[in-house]
């Protein structure tokens, strides 16, 4: 286990009706002005959006209002907002929303306290002052609600990009289970799939011995695993959707991966389909990790096969450890094909003719260096070769 400093500060505030507290605790983390940040569409139909507007203003919080957030969140809404808090003098930012509200609250924040341009921090600038944000989560997923994390799609060369710095986590986070049952399978399917990805990113590590994060996060696995599809068969099954939206925050606040090394390999080469085909995040991951696993399966085979002994039952062939190895990869795909994610670049709308263009943004786009990957360094050229294995 290498050296690592962890501190994570967010107040979580979980269950039932706590979407009616939110003008409190903005309260109680000295909030006067509130920026209120939002997408639309159900958070206004489900009258979620009404009860945190009377929250606040039973709390006595002026506030002002930027909604139209999209999924895949554009850098130009960011700007907006960002514009907004030093005209509105706005001193707290209060999301109300999935992962794409939390980290597009989380770029005005940063930008909001920075005299510079906010994309500075999306090319490697750590974010070490921003405006306090505050969420109430509607979609288990990203895991923005306890991260110090965020990703913004920039509509100029679309190119999508994640900043990061401990200014960035959230001062508290409202975690109702209940204001997820009005999502559609295939979004519940998408945030397991995410949840899956972010767990997976810190599993493949080159760091030894690192046996409680290995077992945390075979733990969250398995959580997922079962409550995954109960959510995804019934939408009004509350302590499963529970169970999600715990392993979802704790899959991306570091806490299972301190002190080693972890790849994000499968997010960045999934970033470019989303960025491109504007498709789901979860869903593009489900059609991403079987094949960047698959690809790189022989730098560690004991690693793949530990997991697929441990978290999908896999019975272990000490003869050909490679054979169990494949068949965890196999099992993680058959499973994200059975809670309704897509099997491959086809049907999440891609197309084989923007390989290499995708390639090469991925690994040399934005500034970056030429390769990508923590677990096993790769090229522009092993990147094209994780993607036809997609089609």
């Amino acid at each position: 286990m290498e050296n690592f400093t962890f501190y994570a500060p967010t107040y979580f505030v979980f269950g039932k009706d706590t979407e009616t507290e939110a003008g409190t605790y903005v309260k109680r983390f000295g909030g006067t002005k509130v920026l209120l940040h939002y997408g639309g569409g159900s958070v206004i139909r489900t009258g979620l959006l009404q009860r945190v507007r009377d929250s606040l203003a039973a709390a006595g919080i002026d506030s002002v209002e930027l909604g139209g957030v999209r999924p895949n969140p554009r850098s130009g809404l960011v700007y907006e907002g960002i514009a907004l808090c030093k005209e509105e003098g706005i001193d707290f930012i209060l999301a109300v929303g999935g992962g794409s509200v939390i980290d597009s609250a989380k770029a005005i924040a940063a930008g909001g306290a920075y005299d510079g341009d906010f994309w500075d921090f999306y090319t490697g600038k750590v974010v070490e002052k921003a405006l306090p944000v505050g969420t109430v989560l509607t979609i288990s997923a990203a895991g923005s609600e306890g991260s110090p994390d965020s990703v913004i799609t920039k509509e100029e060369g679309m190119f999508k990009r994640g900043a990061t710095g401990e200014a960035l986590r959230p001062w508290f986070s409202i975690l109702n289970p209940a204001l997820t049952q009005t999502l559609p399978a295939y979004q519940t399917a998408c945030g397991v799939t995410d949840i899956l990805a972010h767990l997976y990113e810190r599993y493949l590590t080159n760091t030894k011995d690192v046996e409680v994060t290995d077992r945390m996060i075979e733990a969250l696995m398995l959580a997922m695993i079962q409550a995954g599809p109960k959510a995804v068969r019934d939408s009004t099954d509350y302590e499963s959707r529970a169970n999600i939206m715990w392993a979802g925050m704790m899959a991306h606040n570091n806490s299972c991966g301190v002190g080693r090394t972890q790849d994000w390999t499968s997010h960045d080469i999934e970033h470019e389909l989303s960025a491109l085909y504007d498709c789901a995040h979860g869903a593009g991951l489900a059609v991403t990790m079987p094949a960047v696993f698959t690809y790189n399966m022989q730098h560690d085979v004991m690693r793949f096969a530990q997991i697929a002994v441990r978290v999908w039952g896999c019975e272990m062939n000490f003869a050909h450890p490679e054979e169990t190895a494949k068949a965890g990869i196999e099992a993680l795909r058959s499973f994200l094909i059975s809670i309704g994610m897509p099997k491959n670049l086809l049907e999440l709308g891609g197309a084989e003719a923007d390989i290499e263009k995708m390639a090469h943004s991925a690994c040399c786009g934005n500034g970056r260096d030429g390769s990508i990957g923590g677990f096993v360094k790769l090229t522009q050229k092993d990147v094209e070769n994780i993607y036809r294995l997609m089609v």
